[in-house]
């Protein structure tokens, strides 16, 4: 093996571990869902859990540059991030809130979500509301289809309030062929029919990625599109079967290559012992970044345009990888544990299976000290 030593050497620049992300790529799965609409709904992009651990600032612009007329989040404090970043179109606060949170949300322009008398009361003078009827996702919402009805009329009659809308969430549209979400839809759309003639501007919205992708009939006004919007398949399959892109990938780089003979280990408790001479590489990256400790002995990583085996324990800072008997690998090689390298490609999904998790966890797990760079 040429060039290799055993401290080896870095890049001139760049990062230990770096997640580049595709805001082209954000952009055109929008586009895409865009076109799978029917009945004119419209495109609310979930950007919440910072844009599922992309960013949630530059996802949100590429996502309205991608033809989303809304935005979704979860809790007060991402709202007030999306307008200190510049945002200023429609956004749908979809979480629990304080009193305190609900005033900082109607502040900052957003919409809420609200289930019970007692929410509505406590709302602030210009709140926006979208009241939400639990179908069967069992959690925010009120079961009573009767009592989401009298919500809806209370808040169109309360003159400090403004009634926007109606929803729900499915909780197995990502399950094929289940009968839980076709009853869920049944039980949203007979509730939705009786408050059309009352209320006609209401904005009826239920769909997430994979109801979106699943069944048409289910569009209604508007979808809320998360994990489909960056190129994750609501499935755990590929992407590429819904024409979606993903938009992250995950690198790192070789920071040493070492020649192990038979009986020697690496790391910690020496999970991974050499049976016949071999060269393992050291990468940058570990648990503290969000590369869980479950991936030791348990996945692959792209180098040189070849799989290698993550080996041995996952530790904070650090993972290992088998190069093989012979290798011309010196430290500074480039590294991807999620996206391409030459004809080879690791996708999100695959690590959530390794894991057994799904996509959506991998991506919302990539640590703080992991930088994005949008482009």
């Amino acid at each position: 093996m040429g060039g290799a030593g055993p401290c080896g050497g870095w890049p001139a620049a760049g990062e230990r571990a770096l997640a580049r992300v595709s805001s082209g790529a954000i952009a055109a799965n929008c586009e895409q869902l865009g076109r799978a609409l029917t009945g004119g709904a419209r495109l609310c992009a979930v950007v919440k859990a910072d844009g599922y651990g992309h960013g949630a600032a530059a996802c949100a612009r590429a996502a309205r540059a991608g033809g989303a007329s809304w935005l979704a989040v979860a809790t007060a404090r991402e709202a007030v991030a999306l307008r200190e970043a510049g945002d200023e179109g429609r956004l749908l606060v979809m979480g629990s809130l304080t009193r305190a949170e609900a005033r900082e949300a109607v502040a900052a322009d957003a919409d809420l979500a609200v289930w019970s008398a007692q929410l509505l009361a406590a709302l602030p003078a210009g709140a926006r509301v979208h009241v939400k009827l639990d179908t069967g996702m069992g959690r925010l919402g009120t079961r009573d289809a009767r009592a989401a009805a009298e919500l809806c009329d209370a808040a169109a009659a309360d003159e400090r309030l403004e009634l926007v809308g109606a929803m729900t969430h499915f909780a197995t549209a990502d399950e094929p062929g289940d009968e839980h979400f076709p009853a869920q839809l049944e039980r949203f759309t007979a509730f939705a029919a009786g408050l059309r003639d009352r209320h006609p501007e209401l904005l009826l919205h239920a769909a997430n990625s994979a109801a979106t992708l699943r069944e048409p009939d289910n569009h209604l006004d508007m979808v809320r599109c998360g994990v489909a919007i960056y190129g994750l398949d609501p499935f755990q399959r590929d992407p590429a079967a819904h024409g979606l892109e993903p938009a992250l990938s995950l690198e790192s780089w070789v920071a040493t290559v070492k020649r192990f003979e038979p009986g020697e280990g690496v790391g910690y408790g020496r999970r991974f012992v050499a049976h016949e001479p071999t060269w393992i590489a050291t990468l940058p990256i570990g648990y503290g970044d969000g590369w869980r400790r479950a991936l030791g002995d348990n996945c692959d990583v792209l180098v040189a345009g070849r799989r290698h085996p993550l080996v041995g324990t996952v530790s904070m800072d650090n993972v290992t990888i088998d190069l093989g008997p012979e290798t011309t690998l010196a430290p500074g090689e480039p590294a991807v544990l999620i996206g391409a390298q030459g004809e080879q490609r690791i996708l999100c999904e695959e690590v959530a299976r390794r894991l057994g998790t799904i996509n959506y966890e991998v991506t919302c797990g990539l640590g703080a000290r992991v930088p994005r760079a949008h482009a």
